[in-house]
């Protein structure tokens, strides 16, 4: 079973000001395209950047073979996320984020405004989302396929996915 981590960073839905729907999507789209089993770890927290850390921290101690994060990747004071991911990353994976920012493109010329970043910590990958629901599907679409491979690299949760919905790519062993 691979566990998720799913971790919203926004100061108005960890204040109950409104209703937490990108980490809700995270999970709703993996459920759609992931056919084995899943376990989420489910939190939403405030823009603050010790907590971030901490949050990640944990998550990657629970055991968690990827922990994605929604918000806090754009360029206003109170966005630390991609820092607060670096602080945690022994190995960071910035493809991740060139290839999130330029499918972006093709929908807003703001992409170019998001930080967002991927890193490793001991055999937890962590990928910064973008904080809303059209663009998380968006941003997923086109790096999802080389996250199961990443996992099966460093010792992580083996990930099937419904290959009649998304295509994920691994080697052909010899």
């Amino acid at each position: 079973m691979a566990k998720i981590g799913v971790l919203t960073l926004s100061d108005r839905a960890s204040a109950g000001v409104y209703a937490d729907e990108s980490g809700v999507a995270i999970q709703n789209i993996l459920k759609e395209w992931v056919i084995s089993d899943l376990e989420f770890i489910y939190r939403v927290i405030p823009d603050d950047y010790e907590l971030i850390v901490n949050s990640l921290e944990q998550m990657c101690e629970q055991g968690c073979d990827i922990v994605f994060t929604t918000g806090g990747t754009g360029p206003a004071p109170r966005d630390v996320t991609p820092e607060a991911t670096e602080a945690v990353c022994e190995k960071m994976l910035p493809g991740f984020g060139e290839l999130m920012r330029s499918s972006s493109l093709k929908y807003v010329p703001t992409a170019i405004l998001s930080r967002q970043t991927a890193g490793i910590k001991d055999q937890s990958l962590i990928i910064n989302l973008p904080g809303q629901p059209k663009a998380i599907k968006e941003c997923l679409e086109p790096i999802f396929p080389a996250i199961p491979y990443c996992l099966d690299l460093i010792g992580a949760a083996y990930i099937e996915c419904d290959e009649n919905i998304i295509k994920v790519f691994r080697p052909k062993k010899k």
